[in-house]
């Protein structure tokens, strides 16, 4: 007889029956760095980013997933013939997370800021051209530079020039306000911070409620919390040793993408004898690039020769002028007259720069020159390094993006001084045609190349370990970010 429910039956087990669970809507990711404050407008760490960028602040414009420009607090915008006057249209109905009214008077507002004489923005050079912001309605502003600028959209993406409220301004530091979709919950200091959804958000709400982003900088811990589930992802995970057993393991899926970090050797140009080019091209020509990418990041990264991204179109290999060869770095020091040489390396937390640094410091000693390892806790070398230039050598990654005209800036942190490269970048501040701006973008990085500014080593890669169940998460890295706003669980 074939087996038949009664209604009563089939009523009491439909009600005994479990629901079916909902996804999550919460989130911790891993992160190697604490940063040192929140406040993108005013602040040099990638940290920053790292948490804020798309979540808690938004710009006129903002980097896609795959670098693109796409439109963010302006819907659209309009140039003048001459290439000089940009007009952004605002969305309407936008509020930043403390309910305060966001219009065209907290664009102009951030932008004088973030371009005035006393401005401790970490990217000046993105706003120099500015000439004048005029308001010219609630919805509409009207920027006007002092030549055509073809990037004006793509420099207006970048972190730094994040739109704030001159309301909240003196606090974003510890307290971020922004227009994005996450609003700042709390920070506990060498631990966590954590974000929640904005529930005035004024467009696509996340899927998500919370988003954590704990700060792991060891990585035998960072591979424990992953493998606990202690955290969800480490979108730049510091242990690729322990890769192929996520790989290997059905929990996880591992992510292998692009940045735009150029991870360098930077030279203090100011200081004898790095002052002398013969010095820094037998530096250059001391290390083994493939060796530093085996052995500090096992195997993950492209070797690169000057400071450009490889899968920019832009790109040329110019890694031929400085190719390992021992026995060049040992002839130009004895024809620089340079002997008995001891530099100091100042060494960021890391894993490319402290196990980097290792590899290069017995690549130097090899030719002759002894190093000082000192090793730095980020905030202690933003401020011995970058900010009071109080090193030799240092190993750094340069995480922003097409940032090539940081050479043009005589007082940046390595200290190189060429005219003829700031006239170069000048020019491409002035091109429109993509063409004619990549032919200069080629030049100048022939330039720094060839002037051995500093030893280029590799490109890092963007390595990241997730649960399997998790989508949204950015597979490359065109600007620091982990942007979770698209971030959801698989039902």
């Amino acid at each position: 007889m074939p087996f038949r429910l009664f209604p009563a039956l089939a009523l009491l087990l439909i009600s005994a029956a479990p629901a079916l669970a909902a996804p999550p809507d919460s989130i911790t990711l891993g992160m190697v760095l604490e940063p040192p404050n929140l406040d993108p407008t005013a602040g040099a760490a990638a940290a920053i980013d790292e948490v804020v960028y798309a979540n808690v602040f938004e710009g006129l414009t903002r980097f896609g997933p795959e670098g693109q420009i796409e439109p963010d607090l302006a819907k659209s915008w309009d140039v003048s013939a001459d290439g000089t006057v940009y007009t952004f249209h605002l969305h309407s109905g936008v509020t930043f997370q403390d309910g305060t009214a966001f219009d065209a008077s907290d664009v102009k507002f951030s932008l004088d800021r973030a371009r005035a004489a006393d401005s401790a923005n970490a990217q000046k050079a993105l706003f120099r051209g500015i000439n004048a912001v005029d308001v010219v309605d609630p919805l509409t502003v009207k920027v006007t530079l002092d030549a055509p600028d073809g990037a004006f959209p793509f420099k207006m993406a970048w972190g730094d020039a994040v739109i704030v409220a001159p309301e909240s301004v003196a606090s974003e530091a510890t307290h971020p306000v922004g227009t994005g979709p996450f609003a700042f919950a709390d920070w506990v200091k060498g631990d966590h911070v954590t974000l929640s959804a904005y529930p005035g958000y004024w467009g696509e709400k996340p899927a998500l409620k919370t988003a954590t982003f704990r700060f792991i900088s060891d990585p035998t811990a960072a591979f424990a919390a992953v493998m606990a589930g202690d955290v969800d992802a480490f979108p730049n995970f510091p242990a690729p040793e322990t890769l192929d057993q996520f790989k290997a393991d059905p929990r996880f899926r591992v992510m292998v993408g692009t940045t735009e970090g150029e991870t360098i050797l930077a030279m203090n140009n100011r200081n004898p004898p790095l002052n002398d080019i013969r010095v820094r091209e037998a530096i250059a020509h001391a290390i083994d690039r493939q060796e530093v990418i085996d052995g500090a990041m096992f195997g993950y990264g492209t070797p690169i020769g000057t400071h450009f991204a490889p899968h920019n179109p832009a790109y040329r290999d110019l890694t031929a002028l400085s190719a390992y060869d021992p026995a060049k770095s040992k002839a130009l020091l004895a024809e620089a007259g340079v002997k008995d040489l001891t530099l100091r390396l100042a060494l960021p937390p890391p894993v490319y720069a402290r196990r980097g640094g290792e590899i290069v410091a017995a690549e130097l000693a090899a030719v002759g020159i002894r190093t000082e390892i000192t090793n730095l806790e980020w905030a202690q070398w933003l401020d011995q390094v970058f900010k009071r230039h109080d090193f030799d050598l240092t190993i750094v990654s340069h995480t922003e993006p097409a940032d090539i005209n940081i050479y043009a800036r005589p007082e940046y942190y390595f200290g190189y001084d060429s005219k003829p490269f700031q006239e170069l970048m000048a020019k491409l501040d002035r091109t429109v045609d993509p063409a004619e701006r990549s032919e200069i973008e080629g030049e100048a990085q022939e330039m720094i190349a060839k002037d051995y500014v500093n030893a280029y080593l590799f490109q890092l890669a963007k390595t990241g370990v997730a649960d399997a169940r998790l989508e949204g998460l950015w597979l490359n890295a065109p600007t620091p970010a982990n942007d979770v706003t698209a971030v959801h669980w698989k039902p």
